[in-house]
């Protein structure tokens, strides 16, 4: 499999723009000029500017010695919790926000689970002087109210989706509402893998610092800068999309992707899209997707607001399809043990997305000269309320 789509936006089988006619002029518009501005050398400059001093990349990737001796190899956490804003997703929506610049938008709406993305696209907005609007299911307004501050703290109006689940996905369609109506100048900055092309061709480019400089990183502390093994959470999949992407062609490297099975897989309260979804079409693109015999999206559950979401990107979705990527899921209770041997042997507390990662660690097997790479997607603040109610 290859890391960047064909030209319509196919991952094999998966992908495509499937939109209603109004949105046409937006997602044509980006996809004529998304790679050319990409590749503008003002553009590259300024982005790797905005990187460095204001995201402040290059993270680190971390030898953590405690927990590698938990497993008898050698594990490296890239530390995308030490970005700007708490997560990986600060990389995309600098890329998006000059991006938009370079189209003429005035006006910035975005979709939001677990908030971080609402939080990154909220900074990037203040940053740049432009209007912020996050969409954010009720659910997880109320689950992740300190992301929720942050937003308004920095400008942006949240606006809560209370149509069914109450989370991502609702809040996804409230967005593509929002631009069907405002089709001229706005900008809908997705925060994962997932819409019709370009976008996840688009955010798995930006996410893609992430996997370049493990390569870098490795190559300077172990001399191959070729992991055995490359761990990641997936909802939508912007965190892995960009963990995997520079190791894609490279078959050596073992892709691992962690979904959310929340209270067990056959439990009917779980978000495992490959075990449990099939074909579909679900926010503008072609993937694999939770649904009834009929074709009616099934409510996903998990733990973590960021992995509750009933699809997969279509990249994710064509690395299932060829077996190029292990796909591989934990529950609510061994992505939180996960998170609490994590912040005992390295006094480092992750997201709860990023334990879903971690936990996946006790599924496989590996060998004493491995080398095991997780990303390490956020940091754990916004989850504290939940891990509390684990504390007795």
């Amino acid at each position: 499999m290859k890391k960047n789509p064909d030209q319509q936006g196919y991952y094999g089988s998966f992908g495509g723009a499937y939109i209603p006619e109004m949105l046409h002029p937006n997602v044509l518009e980006l996809r004529e000029n998304y790679l050319l501005i990409m590749q503008d050398p003002a553009f590259r400059e300024e982005i790797a500017q905005l990187l460095s001093d204001y995201a402040g990349r290059a993270t680190p990737l971390y030898y953590a010695k405690r927990l590698s001796e938990s497993f008898g190899t050698t594990i490296y956490l890239k530390r995308e919790d030490l970005c700007h804003t708490g997560a990986h997703k600060i990389n995309n929506t600098i890329g998006q926000i000059l991006v938009a610049e370079k189209l003429g938008k005035k006006r910035i709406i975005a979709e939001t689970g677990a908030g971080q993305h609402g939080v990154a696209t909220a900074t990037v907005c203040a940053l740049k002087g432009l209007e912020c609007i996050v969409y954010m299911g009720s659910k997880d307004m109320e689950r992740q109210a300190p992301n929720v501050a942050r937003m308004k703290m920095l400008g942006a109006t949240v606006i809560p989706a209370t149509s069914g689940s109450k989370t991502l996905k609702d809040a996804t369609n409230e967005a593509i509402r929002d631009w069907i109506n405002h089709p001229s100048d706005t900008h809908y900055i997705i925060g994962s893998v997932v819409g019709p092309h370009p976008y996840p061709d688009m955010v798995a480019r930006f996410q893609s610092v992430i996997s370049a400089e493990i390569k870098d990183q490795l190559l300077v502390k172990t001399g191959n800068p070729l992991p055995t093994h490359v761990i990641a959470c997936v909802g939508g999949g912007s965190n892995a999309a960009g963990a995997f992407y520079h190791f894609i062609e490279e078959p050596g490297v073992e892709l691992v992707a962690v979904e959310a099975a929340g209270l067990g897989i056959s439990s009917g309260y779980s978000a495992a899209t490959t075990q449990l979804g099939k074909p579909g079409v679900l926010h503008g693109s072609k993937s694999i997707v939770m649904q009834t015999a009929d074709g009616q999206v099934t409510e996903p559950h998990s733990i973590s607001a960021g992995l509750d979401y009933p699809g997969i990107g279509p990249m994710h979705a064509g690395l299932f399809e060829t077996g190029r990527a292990k796909f591989l899921a934990a529950t609510d209770d061994e992505a939180v043990a996960a998170a609490f041997h994590l912040a005992a042997t390295e006094g480092i507390i992750p997201a709860l997305e990023s334990a879903h990662a971690l936990a996946a660690l006790k599924q496989l097997e590996f060998a004493p000269t491995d080398t095991v790479v997780v990303c390490l997607s956020g940091r754990g603040d916004k989850d504290m309320a939940t891990y509390m109610t684990y504390i007795k």
